[in-house]
């Protein structure tokens, strides 16, 4: 079962794109299973295939930290019907991913995450049209805001798309405010990454947004110029593909961190 996701666990949960490039190129597998459950153990909760573990694609026992995360890992693979469609499962590759390539190396996963807080997509804002420097601020304002008052991170903003280098207290006080499990790291740089800003990935595990607002933020941009120009297809579809992992992620997220 593990060849299934070699093509689209890829090294990290870094670039959920390019696990969706692989797997259209990837022939589909036939379900060998009955049924899938959950299975606890000293490590966490496994997820299971006719009660047998299953394994990551470099061989490793894919065991989720909380029983939530195990039972929707299951609920996927029980949810295919006669072919297997890792399209159709995010948490599973988010899990290999973590599993394989975050659990051993989540301080430099975090790093990278914090290297987006130099050049943060919230940083950078239009000078013209009124109505989109307006609408820019209406959605990224408040992360901004919140950063500086709660976090003591205090950026700052520029016009155009000309590096601003950020002060090194802010990224760090920002970088403080990161979780520091691997499931939670993963979860918070396929956020980051997805939407291209640290800071929007920090306000959804804060609860400063929701992530429909989260996502609408991310989007601001793009969304003007589709109201101007009209949807191409093809940026569409990679847009759809990157709201499965970016649910995926915020679903891990908020489950390890209901806190927070």
């Amino acid at each position: 079962m593990r060849e299934l996701f070699d093509e689209v666990a890829g090294q990290s949960p870094l670039d959920p794109e390019e696990a969706v490039r692989r797997t259209t190129r990837t022939p589909r597998r036939k379900r060998f299973y009955a049924h899938a459950g959950v299975a606890e153990g000293a490590g966490g909760f496994a997820v299971t295939l006719d009660d047998k573990p299953i394994r990551t694609p470099s061989g490793r026992p894919l065991v989720a930290p909380i029983r939530a995360i195990a039972d929707a890992i299951a609920a996927e693979w029980e949810a295919q019907q006669e072919l297997i469609d890792p399209l159709t499962m995010p948490l599973t590759r988010f899990a290999n991913s973590v599993v394989d390539g975050v659990v051993e190396r989540a301080e430099a996963v975090a790093d990278d995450v914090a290297k987006y807080l130099g050049s943060d997509l919230l940083f950078y804002r239009a000078g013209h049209p009124e109505a989109l420097v307006a609408r820019e601020a209406k959605h990224w304002d408040p992360v901004v805001f919140w950063a500086a008052e709660r976090l003591g991170a205090h950026f700052m903003l520029a016009e155009g798309i000309v590096h601003v280098r950020q002060p090194e207290p802010a990224i760090a006080a920002a970088r403080a405010a990161f979780p520091d499990d691997p499931w939670s790291i993963a979860a918070l740089h396929v956020v980051t990454t997805v939407t291209g800003s640290a800071l929007l990935a920090l306000a959804l595990l804060h609860g400063v947004l929701d992530q429909e607002r989260i996502w609408a933020a991310a989007h601001v941009d793009e969304d003007w110029n589709i109201e101007k120009w009209g949807v191409d297809e093809e940026v569409a579809a990679r847009r759809a593909a990157r709201l499965v992992d970016f649910r995926a992620a915020a679903r891990i997220l908020m489950a390890l961190n209901p806190g927070a």
